[in-house]
């Protein structure tokens, strides 16, 4: 595969979502945004509910998609520094987890960085723990969704090299002892 075309495959969209997390940070009416939208269906469901219990469904929306956004980030950064083919053999690397959640941490840094400078947001380290949360959660699920696989690409191979043998459904005959003597007779 050609430089440019891995690029394109494997970091392009790293940096596209990089973008995009940019730009929503840079917006100095994100709260505002988002509770026009959660909060007219957190009272549609519970119209009785205080609007400071609105506003803390909303700021919990708003954590969810933190980590949801930095999952996505931390698997693009995986893909992007292992390159996984098509049924690719090579077990899990440790190291290329940690590299990619290192990186969305920086990443996460400098974006509070930059929310420090846009009029009504402040960066918070907090959001920095909770982004990097994100992509180590990301990477779990990941990790597991993995293991999952190779166990059930182990069972369906034993399950195949049973049908080839013919080992797989044999029936057994039951053996009959006589009741004089103990000994088994066909």
């Amino acid at each position: 595969m050609s430089r440019l075309r891995s690029f394109f495959k494997y970091w392009f969209p790293v940096m596209i979502w990089m973008v995009i997390i940019f730009s929503a940070s840079g917006d100095k009416d994100s709260f505002g945004r988002s509770s026009r939208i959660i909060g007219p269906l957190v009272h549609w469901l519970f119209p009785q509910m205080p609007e400071d219990a609105v506003n803390t469904i909303v700021t919990a929306v708003r954590k969810a998609a933190h980590l949801a956004e930095y999952a996505i980030l931390g698997l693009l950064l995986w893909r992007a520094m292992r390159k996984p083919v098509k049924r690719d053999p090579r077990p899990w690397s440790r190291g290329v987890a940690m590299r990619a959640v290192a990186l969305v941490a920086l990443y996460a840094a400098t974006d509070e960085l930059h929310q420090h400078f846009v009029p009504s947001r402040y960066g918070s380290f907090l959001d920095v723990l909770l982004d990097t949360t994100g992509a180590i959660l990301g990477l779990l699920l990941l990790w597991m969704l993995l293991k999952w696989r190779a166990r059930r690409i182990v069972r369906l191979a034993k399950n195949d090299a049973s049908i080839e043998t013919g080992t797989e459904h044999q029936e057994r005959k039951p053996q009959k002892t006589s009741p004089a003597d103990g000994s088994k007779s066909d």
